[in-house]
């Protein structure tokens, strides 16, 4: 006999909440738009330590015009970006706020966020086809907003909790190693760590051309070229190079197509003592436990942008931007790897250790 779950009844209170959500949700959808903006007319580091500005003012300090910068001011005033003083008419950008959006480049994240509208309609075919969008056929802002989003996080964690938490890794990489950063896209965390052991010599690998061009730019221009090679190569044929002492994979297994092929060949390019580092997104193994603001934006961007890329490789395995690490052990297991630890965490990552 068939059976039927009766649907929930309807509550008034509980719509009204849900319809408030969806206007907070739409304010914060508009206004990404006017974030992307600001930060590349310069508009919120011109109010950073300026004080008290008019729609004017700031207009002429940035050469732009006074109509649309008194409409941006009031949009930002609104969503709380900046402090209206009603006496004087004039806007400010707090302290608070002027790190956020200048120092620790909280923009670049709404520049992926920008790159996702406008590949929405690759996305919305895939969801009828089943097919995969590649990391490379998405807007370009996807490529400098994610750098610029995860720059900051490596700054203030990789040097000073991720590498000591690996067993005997600051030593080797003070003494000289050699090092594979796989999937290293502008190259921010290769480049960080060469300037912290310049003995050691890295070699950055990515399969998207364009990224590995604009890290050789930059490279280049630091003076880090003699230390570091950068080479277009995906996660399952970079060159063993005579081995590694580190290889490290920063926010990037989950997109593979075949993580445990990466895997499988991460461990035939260690040394016998080597170590790979895995950074993943902080992530619970049971999806309800990331039911929360930080696996809200995961989820999103894993639709959005880690398991198309990964449905479009070979496999296609979509762990997924909340895999967790349950699921990343079983990974590093089928690959031959003995040794699995959990090395670190910070709110927004999971660190692993492997070894043979």
């Amino acid at each position: 006999m068939e059976t039927t779950t009766a649907s929930p009844a309807f509550e008034q209170s509980k719509f009204e909440a849900f319809m408030g959500k969806a206007v907070m949700d739409m304010g914060a959808a508009m206004h990404a738009a006017l974030v992307v903006i600001g930060d590349k007319l310069g508009l919120y580091k011109a109010m950073a330590g300026a004080g008290p500005l008019t729609p004017a003012e700031l207009a002429a300090k940035t050469k732009t015009t006074e109509r649309y910068v008194r409409e941006w001011l009031n949009a930002n005033a609104a969503s709380g970006y900046v402090t209206y003083h009603a006496a004087s008419k004039k806007f400010e950008l707090p302290p608070e706020q002027a790190l956020a959006l200048t120092t620790v480049d909280l923009p670049g994240a709404f520049h992926i966020i920008s790159s996702c509208f406008k590949d929405e309609p690759k996305i919305t075919q895939a969801f009828r086809t089943g097919d995969g969008v590649g990391w490379h056929e998405h807007d370009a802002n996807l490529f400098f907003g994610t750098e610029r989003f995860f720059r900051p996080n490596y700054e203030q964690n990789l040097l000073s909790a991720w590498i000591p938490a690996l067993e005997g890794m600051g030593d080797k990489l003070a003494k000289g190693a050699a090092v594979a950063d796989v999937g290293c896209g502008h190259g921010a965390s290769t480049m960080l760590m060469a300037k912290a052991f310049p003995k050691s010599r890295f070699s950055g690998f990515d399969y998207h051309s364009g990224s590995i061009e604009y890290a050789r730019h930059v490279a280049g221009r630091d003076g880090l070229l003699d230390q570091i090679n950068f080479e277009v190569a995906s996660s399952k044929s970079y060159p063993v190079n005579g081995g590694y002492d580190l290889v490290t994979f920063f926010d990037c297994l989950h997109d593979m197509g075949d993580p445990t092929g990466a895997a499988q060949h991460v461990l035939s390019t260690l040394k016998p003592d080597g170590t790979w580092m895995i950074v993943e997104p902080f992530a619970n193994d049971n999806p309800e436990q990331n039911h929360n603001p930080v696996g809200r934006i995961f989820y999103s961007a894993s639709t959005m942008i880690c398991t198309p890329a990964s449905l479009a490789q070979e496999v296609g395995a979509a762990l997924g931007a909340q895999a967790g690490e349950e699921r990343i052990r079983d990974v590093v297991k089928a690959a031959g790897f003995t040794r699995f630890r959990r090395a670190a965490q910070t709110p927004f990552n999971l660190v692993f250790e492997a070894r043979a």
